[in-house]
């Protein structure tokens, strides 16, 4: 073996280790953080995690003690509760529809080769970090507390979210999108608006559709979830139903089962129409 190959494999064996060795501290000190951090929270919890643990299951059988003997009388609940299922629903789509075309346009000009101003490209892009960075919630809480309690609030502050994380998506699938049909259109005068409507949206569209109707799975969960806080949907029923505890539960396990079932059909729908997207949009 040569002495050029002999430093060849003493730098790779050297690198290799470095490599390791890089990759122990961070491992540590990621495991040093995770302790931490566990045992910080568990100081500040009121009852303590160890001894709250030992009751994680005393609440699932409360609610099957009350339950069990009122199983007949779960269908009722079921459609008694069922228009806030469908509340619930609506929050989810209107949000997912305002989000998506907000996402679209904050999209398109954050895209290199596509912007209509570039110099705000980066402005667009810090938008858009921005709507992702702030939960649901919190926007929710807001305007709960300037507009009142209901299902508007809980539709603007999940389109808002779902605008920055849609836009984040939407803007890597423009950068894979082929620019010859844009700049045709531009040689025969087409404006931005056309541009992006005829030579790009065609072809983005799947991806766009697929990564929508994600996103509207998600958004179904953050609205039951916000009708804890006060915006209205089948969130909302099953705050109250919790609220009253011990004789209420059985309506609480309907709304459970309920909600469930609808998470699970749209998982299984979204999907099946994602993979039909996908596999037509690749021929």
């Amino acid at each position: 073996m040569s002495d050029v190959e002999l430093d060849f494999r003493a730098h790779y064996v050297a690198l290799v280790a470095r490599k390791r060795l890089y990759g122990g501290i961070m491992l540590a000190i990621f495991a040093l953080l995770m302790i931490s951090g566990f045992m910080l929270a568990d100081s500040r919890n009121a009852g303590g995690f160890w001894d709250g643990i030992l009751n994680v299951f005393d609440f699932p059988a409360d609610v099957w003690a009350d339950t069990a003997p009122k199983l007949d009388q779960l269908p009722g609940h079921v459609v008694t509760y069922f228009p806030s299922l469908i509340e619930t629903i609506n929050i989810a789509a209107v949000a997912t529809l305002v989000g998506a075309i907000l996402g679209t346009v904050l999209s398109l000009l954050s895209t290199r080769g596509l912007a209509r101003w570039p110099r705000l490209i980066g402005l667009f892009r810090r938008v858009m970090d921005i709507m992702r960075a702030v939960p649901e919630i919190v926007i929710a809480l807001i305007l709960i507390f300037v507009l009142g309690g209901g299902p508007v609030p809980a539709m603007i502050a999940i389109a808002f979210h779902t605008s920055g994380a849609l836009g984040k998506l939407f803007s890597e699938v423009n950068e894979n999108a082929d620019l010859k049909p844009v700049e045709g259109l531009s040689s025969v005068g087409a404006r931005w608006g056309q541009r992006m409507w005829l030579g790009i949206i065609p072809q983005v569209a799947p991806n766009y559709l697929s990564y929508a109707l994600l996103r509207f799975e998600i958004n179904i969960r953050a609205s039951a979830i916000l009708g804890f806080v006060g915006a209205g949907g089948i969130g909302y029923e099953l705050k109250n139903a919790m609220a009253w505890g011990q004789g209420k539960y059985d309506e609480a396990a309907a709304i459970f089962i309920l909600l469930f079932l609808t998470i699970v059909f749209f998982d299984q729908l979204s999907s099946h129409a994602r993979n039909r997207l996908v596999h037509e949009g690749g021929r």
